[in-house]
C-alpha cells in the first residue's frame, strides 16, 4: 500500500499470531471494577458481577425492560461479561415445574447410566459428574408437560433476545457433580473454545472477535450451590481481551485465573447468564460424602446460538412437536391465542432463522423476503387447529424442500 508521500505502509497480519498473547495487557484488563452506577437496576455488585433479582422486576414494564436489556448488553459485551438473575425460576411459582424437570433429568440419568455409556466432559476428568446430553430433546420427550413450562420462562427469551436478537436456537446440557468431583481447567467457550490451538490461530481476526456474540452462555440452579460445592468460577472482564482465544490454555494465563478468578453462590431456581469468551471453569465439589451420596451441585447448561450462526448440539424439533403438541393445542385453546407463555416457547424449541433453503422449492412468503422458519409453521399450526399428524407432516415438508 503506498500513502501519500510515497512511503509504504505494511498491511498488518489478519490473524493473530500464537505468541500474540501478553499476560500483563491481560491483567490491565482484569483489573478493572465494575462500578454499581452504570447498572442502576441491579440489585447489587458481588466481587464484580452484576445481581438482578427477577421478583422486583416488572417484565410488563416495557420502557424498564428496554433498559434492563441495555444494561445486560453492556455487562456482556464491554463490562464484567457475567450476570446473575436470582430467581430466575422462583421455587414459589416454579417449583413443580423445577422438581418435575428434576425427576425427568433423574430418570434420564439412570436409564444412560444402565447403558454403561461413558459420559464426557469437554474440560474435565470424567468420572464423578452425571452428564445428559441434549438434556433440552431429551426433557420434551421425557416430560412435555414441565418441558414446556420451563422453556415458557419469559427471562429466557429477555436475555437471549439481549444478546442475540430475535432469532436464536436453545441448546441444553445437564451436568450433575457429586462430592470429589474436580474443577475445570479455565477456558473460553463455544464456537472457539472447541477448537484446538493451532485450528484456532488459523481463524482471522474477525472471526475471532465475532464468535463470542454469537452464543449466550447460560446456567439454571438445579439445586443450591453453595460455594464448597463449586460454582462456576470467572474472571470478569476477560472476554474483552481481543487475543483471549489464543491465550486460555497457556499456563502463565491459567495461573492467573487460579490466583484472582471469582465464584459466587447460587440458590435452587437462579439463573446466570456470561458471554462465552468469559475465562470460566466449574468449581470442584469440596462437600463431604456421605452414606447417601452426599451434596449433588446440580445444573442446566444453556447453550444458545445466534440464528445466524451454528447451534453446539443438532435438535430436531420434529419428534419433540410430536410429543408435545397435544399439549401446546390444549393451552393455546385454553388461552384463545398465542399468548407469551407460548410465543416464548415456540422461540425456544423452534428455528427462527429458515436459512439455508432452496428457493425453488420455498419461495419467499407473500410480501416478505424469506420462507416460514420452524417458529411461523408452529404458529400457524396453532392457530389453524392443527392435529399432530398435521403439524408434523408440515415441519417434515419444509425440511425436504429446503433440501438442494
Amino acid at each position: 500500500m503506498t500513502v501519500p508521500n510515497g512511503t509504504h505502509k505494511t498491511v498488518p497480519s489478519r490473524l493473530f499470531q500464537i505468541e500474540t498473547p501478553n499476560l500483563e495487557d491481560f491483567k490491565k484488563i482484569c483489573s478493572q471494577t465494575t462500578d454499581k452506577s452504570t447498572y442502576p437496576l441491579a440489585a447489587s455488585i458481588d466481587h464484580n458481577i452484576p445481581i438482578y433479582d427477577a421478583r422486583t422486576l416488572d417484565l410488563q414494564n416495557t420502557s424498564l425492560t428496554t433498559t434492563q436489556q441495555d444494561e445486560w448488553y453492556h455487562i456482556l459485551s464491554t463490562g464484567p461479561g457475567i450476570l446473575v438473575l436470582k430467581g430466575m425460576y422462583d421455587p414459589t411459582q416454579y417449583a413443580d415445574t423445577l422438581n418435575t424437570t428434576n425427576q425427568a433429568f433423574t430418570s434420564i440419568i439412570t436409564r444412560e447410566r444402565a447403558s454403561s455409556t461413558k459420559k464426557g466432559d469437554h474440560f474435565a476428568a470424567s468420572g464423578k459428574n452425571d452428564r445428559i446430553w441434549n438434556s433440552f430433546s431429551k426433557h420434551a420427550l421425557e416430560d412435555p408437560s414441565s418441558f414446556i413450562n420451563y422453556y415458557s420462562n419469559p427471562w429466557l427469551r429477555l436475555v437471549s433476545e439481549t444478546w442475540l436478537g430475535p432469532a436464536y436456537r436453545v441448546t441444553a446440557q445437564v451436568n450433575v457433580v457429586k462430592p470429589g468431583g474436580a474443577a475445570q481447567d479455565s477456558h473460553r467457550d463455544y464456537h472457539l473454545g472447541f477448537q484446538d490451538l493451532q485450528t484456532c490461530a488459523s481463524f482471522p481476526r474477525n472471526i475471532q472477535l465475532a464468535s463470542q456474540h454469537l452464543t449466550l452462555q447460560g446456567a439454571v440452579a438445579h439445586s443450591d450451590m453453595p460455594l464448597q460445592s463449586g460454582p462456576t468460577r470467572f474472571l470478569p472482564f476477560s472476554q474483552t481481551y481481543e487475543p483471549g482465544y489464543l491465550a486460555w490454555r497457556r499456563e502463565d494465563f491459567r495461573a492467573f485465573f487460579q490466583e484472582k478468578y471469582v465464584a459466587l453462590p447460587l440458590e435452587f431456581g437462579d439463573g446466570l447468564f456470561f458471554n462465552p469468551a468469559v475465562f470460566h471453569a466449574a468449581g470442584a465439589n469440596e462437600t463431604e460424602p456421605t452414606p447417601d451420596g452426599g451434596f449433588h451441585r446440580k445444573a442446566n447448561l444453556l447453550q444458545i446460538s445466534s440464528g445466524l450462526g451454528k447451534a453446539m448440539e443438532s435438535i430436531d424439533v420434529v419428534p419433540i412437536v410430536e410429543r408435545c403438541w397435544g399439549t401446546l393445542l390444549e393451552r393455546f385453546k385454553h388461552a384463545g391465542e398465542v399468548d407469551r407463555g407460548l410465543e416464548n416457547f415456540v422461540k425456544a424449541v423452534a428455528d427462527g432463522y429458515p436459512f439455508p433453503t432452496n428457493l425453488d422449492k420455498r419461495p419467499p412468503a407473500p410480501n416478505g423476503m424469506a420462507p416460514e422458519s420452524e417458529q411461523e409453521i408452529i404458529v400457524r399450526g396453532l392457530r389453524e387447529g392443527w392435529g399432530t399428524e398435521r403439524a408434523v407432516e408440515e415441519l417434515r415438508k419444509m425440511r425436504a424442500d429446503s433440501w438442494a
